[in-house]
């Protein structure tokens, strides 16, 4: 059994081929030679020949020979056309899986930019050999992704390390001291750490679909409030005016802690990106009958063309979207997106230009409601 499944793919072929000509043969032998001289005498007796003349016997043993040479000519005929047929089948799909093996081979060593061209070899080795170039390019965009987070999260991680790491040779060395100031510095970094590892695990679950989300009816007006009142004393210290107008009738339905994560992330971003003196607006409007939308405009940084399909990936950080002298760990925005996702929305974002400041869009499902009542407060 092993050296059968160790042979060539031409030999099981011709294999296959030889056991159907040999099957076919011996029926048409048997049908020859026991069915075929009893009707022909028959036939010849009917005719008018003499019961064992010399006539009949000749002519029954001439039919007999007819046979041997007309299943002998049958059986090369047959041999050899297995033998093309074989030769033929076995050519047409032995290079293309030769490709596909070639190409997962190259896989197993780590060389994830491998695809196999269209063979032509029928609808099911192309379905094949399509499959395969599918799963190499999700392998090398999730390779990509793995090896540019690792990157991005030891860089992130180096500053605070390096901050902590002198401060303690400076404490064993004696050069400086445990005051306030140590104290203070010595817990931002903690906290910069420990926001980023938080933020890692939440970015990482929501696109994986591990977030369990606890859905429930709100209206749009109150989650906006909320959100805005969490940030009223960050955005008086700074100078940012921050106006709400949303639709207390309008009902969305949300995990209300995730969502106000999402609100507060884009809050946090917008303030920022505006200087002292800017104005950020959360404004809710419907987008047709089955759509509402939550915007968070702010008159800041604003973002360049180049940089808008780019500011939700992962420790993204364009010229003026998400640079590090901002603070933050870099994937707020992330995170936004992968639970508006989850929630069944998408987030998006706009923006004139640099210095022309920016607008991000929160879609979601949204109930019709009716008697609507608008509220405006500046904070």
């Amino acid at each position: 059994m092993s050296s059968w499944r160790e042979r060539g793919l031409a030999f099981r072929f011709l294999v296959a081929q030889l056991l159907v000509v040999a099957a076919s043969l011996a029926a048409a032998v048997m049908v020859a030679s026991m069915a075929g001289p009893p009707i022909f005498h028959e036939h010849l007796l009917m005719a008018g020949h003499p019961e064992n003349s010399p006539e009949l016997l000749h002519v029954e043993q001439a039919y007999r020979d007819t046979n041997l040479i007309t299943l002998g000519v049958a059986l090369g005929t047959a041999l050899m056309c297995a033998l093309v047929v074989s030769a033929w089948c076995s050519r047409r799909l032995r290079r293309p899986l030769e490709q596909l093996t070639k190409a997962a081979q190259g896989m197993a060593h780590g060389r994830n930019d491998t695809r196999v061209p269209a063979m032509g070899a029928g609808a099911e080795v192309d379905a094949l050999a399509g499959a395969f170039n599918t799963m190499a390019s999700r392998l090398q965009h999730t390779e990509d992704t793995r090896r540019r987070m690792l990157s991005d999260l030891a860089h992130e991680m180096r500053t605070p390390i390096s901050v902590l790491s002198v401060y303690l040779e400076a404490l064993q060395d004696g050069v400086t001291s445990w005051d306030e100031a140590t104290n203070e510095l010595m817990a931002d970094q903690l906290s910069r750490l420990t926001r980023l590892v938080e933020d890692i695990n939440d970015v990482s679950r929501a696109e994986e679909g591990r977030i369990d989300l606890d859905r429930t009816e709100h209206p749009v007006g109150e989650l906006v409030r909320a959100a805005a009142e969490a940030h009223r004393e960050a955005y008086t210290v700074k100078g940012v005016t921050l106006t709400v107008d949303a639709d207390d009738a309008e009902v969305v339905t949300v995990d209300r802690q995730r969502m106000g994560q999402v609100l507060g992330n884009l809050l946090t971003n917008a303030l920022r990106h505006t200087p002292p003196g800017g104005t950020v607006t959360v404004r809710a409007t419907t987008h047709g009958p089955r759509r509402l939308a939550i915007q968070v405009a702010d008159t800041g940084d604003g973002i360049a063309g180049k940089h808008l399909s780019q500011v939700f990936e992962r420790f993204y950080r364009g010229d003026t979207a998400r640079d590090r002298d901002h603070g933050g760990s870099g994937i707020g925005l992330t995170i936004s997106k992968a639970l508006t996702e989850a929630h069944g929305g998408t987030l998006t974002a706009t923006s004139p230009g640099p210095g022309q400041g920016a607008v991000f869009t929160v879609e979601l499902p949204r109930h019709p409601q009716h008697s609507p009542r608008t509220t405006r407060t500046t904070v």
